[in-house]
């Protein structure tokens, strides 16, 4: 349990870390891509939160339905975030590149 409860924290942190990068930013592509690093933060969050509540906490078929909702919904998110992570990846380098040439 406590494993899971750290992996959470980090995952959390994780999150604000690239939300903030990502208000911080003036690139467009970086923003997207940032994003997408942020989505699959929240989404592993969100999916091991259930995990942790579906192993540890559920008593009742209610709790069991949220847990696994939770663990859905986040695996999407996270897989989601991942696509996109891969998408804009090349675009921020070039991005990146491009900008930096100018200065």
């Amino acid at each position: 349990m406590f494993v899971f409860v750290v992996l959470i924290g980090i995952l959390f942190a994780f999150y604000l870390f690239y939300k903030t990068k990502y208000i911080r930013s003036n690139r467009q592509v970086e923003k997207k891509w940032l994003s997408a690093k942020s989505n699959i933060a929240l989404g592993l969050f969100v999916c091991l939160f259930g995990i942790n509540h579906l192993i540890f906490i559920s008593e009742t078929a209610t709790s069991y339905l949220i847990a696994s909702i939770f663990i859905l919904y986040g695996a999407y998110f996270s897989w989601i975030g991942f696509k996109k992570y891969k998408h804009y990846l090349p675009f921020a380098i070039e991005e990146a590149a491009m900008l930096d040439s100018k200065k």
